[in-house]
């Protein structure tokens, strides 16, 4: 025979919700989650700078872009 019931998981136990399964006290029993929590895999820090070329610009960037957006507007 094979029987469903609702439950949560506490610890090593689960706990069962508003079933009495008393009557299957001893039986083996095959537990089947349904929801699968969600994994917290570390994610390896990526290099930004690898990517870029480095300038005498990119060192001064905010003076630059100062520079560049000063008389943008009349």
């Amino acid at each position: 025979m094979l029987a469903a019931v609702k439950g949560i998981v506490q610890g090593n136990t689960v706990v069962i919700e508003d079933d009495d399964i008393r009557e299957y006290d001893g039986a083996e029993v095959v537990v089947t989650l349904l929801d699968y929590p969600q994994k917290k895999v570390k994610k390896v820090p990526v290099d930004w700078d690898s990517f870029a070329i480095p300038s005498e610009r990119g060192k001064n960037v905010d003076e630059y872009m100062r520079e560049m957006r000063e008389d943008d507007r009349l």
